[in-house]
């Protein structure tokens, strides 16, 4: 699997063709969880749209990322990351968030994402998605990225196909479907610098 262009892996950070993704701090997500939209802004050195938080990353979801970033800490990359989206000499637009579900268990690493209403049907969950399983195959210790989805949630779906995914396995949440990408190991992308 070759990285597609426009598509850098960083320790810290994924861009691709359109977005810059970072991972989430403690400091981002109290400040969420506070609703200080400003320092929020200013900590991502983004916009923040007055809509924010996408659909599914609700207060709980926060307080379970801010309980996993601070325990232990050099597994941050692990969890969170917010999806910017690059304008031309804009600033960079807070449009969505998705990460990981844990470091991986067994070779095996769960994805999400989710991104604001307005900027949907235009790719950017399926760019989003794509950085996150570049970033995590360019780790040796992962050989498959797994996501759960709802079955009625048709654009889930289609931005896992688009990045090659199957539906498979049996889902740990009820009434998700799961979906597995394996990586054979003669093909693994170039390293993270």
């Amino acid at each position: 699997m070759r990285l597609p262009p426009k598509l850098y892996l960083r320790r810290r950070r994924i861009v691709t063709a359109r977005l810059e993704m970072v991972p989430a701090t403690v400091a981002s997500v109290q400040a969420e969880l506070a609703r200080d939209f400003e320092t929020f802004a200013q900590l991502l050195a983004a916009y923040i749209p007055r809509n924010w938080p996408p659909a599914l990353y609700d207060d709980d979801a926060r307080k379970y990322s801010l309980n996993k970033l601070q325990h232990p800490p050099h597994q941050t990359a692990w969890w969170t990351w917010y999806f910017l989206l690059r304008g031309h000499g804009k600033l960079r637009e807070l449009i969505g968030v998705g990460g990981f579900k844990g470091p991986p268990r067994g070779g095996i690493v769960e994805i999400g994402y989710g991104v604001l209403d307005q900027y949907q049907r235009r790719g950017l969950a399926t760019e989003a998605a794509e950085g996150l399983v570049h970033w995590a195959l360019a780790r040796s210790q992962v050989r498959k990225v797994a996501a759960h989805t709802l079955p009625e949630l048709t654009a889930s779906i289609r931005v896992l196909e688009k990045n090659g995914f199957v539906q498979k396995g049996k889902p740990e949440e009820p009434g998700a479907i799961r979906f597995e990408l394996d990586f054979p190991r003669h093909s693994r992308p170039m390293k993270v610098a």
